[in-house]
């Protein structure tokens, strides 16, 4: 595991931004496919720079624009730029819970030309490819890392920017179901006193769902499938969407990042996975472990990454192929 941000890596930080003069052009970056955590931390962190002076902001990620239903109300998505759209020349570029440089798709070689770089992260993964690496594993969320960056900057936490920071924690802990430290409650006392409503937050995020979706989730559940010698006898369950089966509901591939939450309910199993269509031969591929098997070791493993609880990787090919290698790694964790 990583270890996290020392003292001088928060004044490198720190230092590094109050240099840039208000003018300067920051592109503020996420990984492809953006989760609550990537866009809420990106944003947040966008925001309180807007609010120190700078006027020449944008955020961006790779892939497909489009951003899950639950997370088009976010304050700050006016500053949202398409990848072809974006300055050329960025004079800093930072990154937001990316754990490897392949995460950015093609905004990684303006990450890498741009005359200052920074990571903020939580995943044990990460492989530091910043000039400044601010990456703390134990944190529960990028949005820790980023308001504490925020913090030292003396940025005041308003409504927006909280709201930001507050979908991205509740998000990445599962609604505060995983990863949570009383540090992680505290941030989340800050932000809910700064004037947001955190129950109406919670049921637009976990709550509120298309009914195509609902049918969708249906479908994926009935042909889930259970191998409870898998492991090393620990068990795996495991399902899949097809593309035919989003346009089937007319849904779109957002809508499913909360489905590998339902498949990991089995009691049976220690670890789920869960098959999501890139393209009809390209899939992303979400892990989750209730804590006594490392995913992110078989996310690595495979060109993903992640956390020990909760990982990823991207593959090409037969889904049949793609579950055997992972059921190869963890028979060798078992």
């Amino acid at each position: 595991m990583s270890a996290a941000p020392a003292r001088r890596d928060w004044d490198e930080a720190e230092l590094a931004l109050r240099a840039l003069p208000p003018t300067a052009k920051v592109l503020l970056v996420c990984h492809v496919n953006p989760d609550g955590d990537a866009l809420g931390s990106m944003l947040g962190f966008a925001l309180g720079l807007r609010q120190l002076g700078f006027s020449r902001l944008e955020a961006s990620f790779s892939g497909p624009p489009e951003l899950p239903e639950t997370l088009t109300g976010l304050p700050g998505l006016d500053l949202l730029v398409g990848e072809d759209q974006v300055d050329p020349e960025p004079d800093a570029v930072l990154a937001f819970d990316v754990a490897s440089l392949s995460r950015l798709g093609k905004l990684g070689r303006l990450f890498e030309r741009a005359p200052l770089n920074m990571v903020l992260d939580h995943h044990a993964s990460t492989t530091r490819f910043g000039q400044i690496n601010l990456v703390d594993p134990v944190a529960a969320a990028t949005a820790a890392v980023a308001e504490r960056l925020l913090t030292r900057l003396a940025v005041k936490l308003d409504a927006a920017i909280a709201e930001c920071l507050y979908i991205a924690l509740a998000t990445d802990t599962g609604s505060f179901r995983f990863n949570c430290t009383p540090a992680t409650h505290e941030l989340a006392a800050r932000l809910i006193a700064a004037g947001l409503p955190a129950g109406a937050i919670s049921q637009r995020l976990f709550d509120t769902r298309p009914f195509g979706a609902i049918r969708l989730f249906g479908d994926i559940l009935a042909r889930a499938s259970l191998e409870p010698s898998a492991a090393g006898g620990k068990g795996l369950v495991w399902s899949y969407v097809t593309v035919a089966d989003l346009a089937r509901h007319g849904q779109r591939p957002q809508e499913l990042e909360a489905l590998i939450d339902l498949v990991r309910c089995a009691e049976e199993a220690e670890v789920a996975c869960l098959i999501k269509p890139v393209s009809a031969a390209d899939w992303t591929v979400s892990l989750r472990s209730k804590g006594a098997v490392d995913v992110s070791a078989i996310a690595v493993s495979l060109g993903g990454g992640g956390h020990r609880a909760a990982a990823g990787f991207t593959s090409s090919g037969r889904i049949d192929d793609i579950m055997a290698s992972v059921r190869r790694l963890l028979d060798g964790q078992g």
